[in-house]
Formats: structure tokens, sequence, C-alpha cells
């Protein structure tokens, strides 16, 4: 009987385990407030109910659903692509930024703030199709690794957030990334990495045009900015591209203020979180006077706007898809 009773136990622990939909969250305040607003909202007895078709939750994705750090790997990327095209054509390299980045001195391009970024990024992407394009970038995150941790970039997605995004998306809710990052690359990567088709991407754009190139119709990225989609961006990006006000959104920085604001000043019941990076041990750990990612506003207004902070060193059990 004894025996009986500890197996009836340990498959009662077992199915409590298995049911558990954030397994990778430490429980507690934020894993706890999460839950309860799905629950909530997905309950058709409840007064703040949502139908499956207004369940939209939007994610940044840079320092949100993978590391941004010591700089956003789509930036590492363009690295790599101006160098190959320097190699086939030095001309390319016109002015001191790119010549620095053509070299690695990051110290350089940094010190030009976003318009030295801006600038690598134009000079490295555009004058390719979009499929062509989105081919360089698959079969580079393939390979490519952190220059400070040496880990794959494949592995530097955050196992709590994909657990969040598929238990978001049983629950009826569509899951979109809302970037500062260029929507094609972010395209490229966002099926693999997240689940994420790239018609739920929304992102910071270049300019485009149709070609008809060897008998096919292709889109050509040009060597122009068409639209940020950082701080204020956000929001507008949201409204033309999804057409609805999000419940819940997610970031980490300053730049996903306008995001969350936009989401959680509506009607109706809505879910606001930052991503707290304070785990210097197995991340990094960086807030209000980082070069990436910087997070002030967040910290000082989160709470008088009912957002959730979510500190990863404390709310996280792990931190990497790679472990």
């Amino acid at each position: 009987m004894r025996a009986l009773m500890i197996s009836v136990a340990f498959v009662a622990l077992s199915a409590a385990a298995s049911a558990d939909p954030l397994p990778s969250w430490t429980d507690g305040a934020s894993k706890d407030a999460i839950i309860s607003f799905v629950e909530t909202v997905t309950d058709p007895a409840s007064g703040d109910y949502v139908p499956p078709d207004a369940r939209v939750a939007v994610f940044d994705n840079d320092g949100t659903l993978w590391a941004e750090q010591p700089v956003y790997f789509q930036f590492f990327f363009a690295l790599d692509q101006l160098r190959a095209r320097a190699a086939a054509d030095p001309s390319i390299l016109k002015s001191d930024v790119l010549r620095a980045a053509a070299k690695g001195d990051l110290e350089t391009v940094m010190a030009g703030g976003t318009a030295a970024l801006v600038e690598v990024v134009m000079a490295s992407h555009a004058d390719i199709t979009v499929a062509d394009f989105e081919t360089e970038v698959q079969k580079w995150i393939a390979t490519a690794k952190n220059p400070k941790t040496g880990q794959p970039l494949t592995q530097m997605t955050y196992q709590p957030m994909l657990e969040l995004l598929g238990y978001l998306r049983d629950e009826d809710f569509s899951t979109w990334i809302v970037t500062g990052g260029g929507i094609n690359f972010v395209r490229a990567i966002a099926g693999d990495a997240y689940g994420i088709p790239p018609y739920q991407v929304v992102g910071s754009m270049v300019d485009t045009e149709y070609r008809v190139i060897d008998g096919v119709g292709q889109i050509m990225q040009l060597p122009d900015i068409a639209f940020i989609d950082d701080k204020g961006g956000k929001p507008v990006g949201i409204a033309r591209q999804i057409g609805l006000r999000p419940v819940l959104a997610f970031g980490n920085s300053d730049g996903d203020f306008e995001m969350l604001e936009y989401t959680t000043s509506g009607k109706g019941p809505s879910l606001g979180l930052i991503l707290h990076h304070t785990d210097a041990e197995r991340e990094f750990a960086y807030d209000r006077e980082s070069h990436i990612g910087k997070l002030d506003r967040g910290l000082d207004e989160s709470a008088s706007k009912g957002w959730i902070i979510v500190d990863m060193a404390r709310d996280w059990d792990v931190v990497w898809s790679g472990n």
C-alpha cells in the first residue's frame, strides 16, 4: 500500500511539474503576474475576457528575446558583409566610419553614434534582393558566434522567453516581434529562433523597389532608410502592420517605452513587462549607462504605469536556450 501511495504521489508531482507553462521561470511575483493575466483574459467567465482574435502580444527582439551585448547582432552581420563587399570592391569604403568598420574598429564606429551604425548598415545591406539578403543572413547565423562570450548566436536566445511565446500561443495569442532591427534580418531568423512567421515581424525598413531580374520579379533593397521602428516608431509600426492595440508588450530598454505605453494605456486589460539585465554571471548586467539597451526612464516610471520589472538574476532559473 505504501509503495502504491508513493507511486501515486510521484505521478501527481510529475503531472504538476509538466503543467507548469513556464518551467525556466523562478516561482515568484513576475511569473505569477504573467500566468494570472493569461488565465484572466482567456477565461470566458471573466469580466476581462479577451477574444482570441484580439489577443495580440508584442515583443522587442534585441535584449528581450535574445542577447544584445556587446552590440546588436545585426551589426556583426553588417560588419562581415561590409568586409566581404570591400574585398571585392575597396572603393565602397568612402568614409572614416566605413574604413574603421572594415578593420573591426568598433570603438571608432560606436563613437559616431546612430548615424555611424546606419552608415555601416546601408553600405552592407543595399543593392541586394530581399530573397538573397535573407539567404545570406541564414547562412551567417548558422555559424556566427558572439565575440565576447564565444557562444553561437543561435544559442543566445532566452529559454524563459521561448517558453512564454509558446505558452501564449497555446492560449490563442498571436505573438509578434516589434524590433528596431531590420525587418528582413529579423524575418530571416524569426522562424527558426522563435517559431514566429515573417509576417508577424514589425521592424525598421530600408527603401525597396520592384525589379525584374533574369525574368523573375524581385524586391531590391536600396541604400536609404524608409522607417525606424524604435521609440515612438514602435506604436506606429504596430498600428500600420498589426492594426490592433496589443494586450501584452514585453521590452527591455527605453526604446520600448512607447510600445509599452501604447499597449497599457488603452481600454481593457493589458500587461507591460520590462526585462532588467541584472545577471553579470550568466549574461550581462546593464541599464542606465549602457550604450546598448539603455534602461533609465523605464526603471523610473514602471511602478507608476503598473509595468512588471522582470529581474533576470532573480526571476529566471535558466537563461540560455542552448543550455
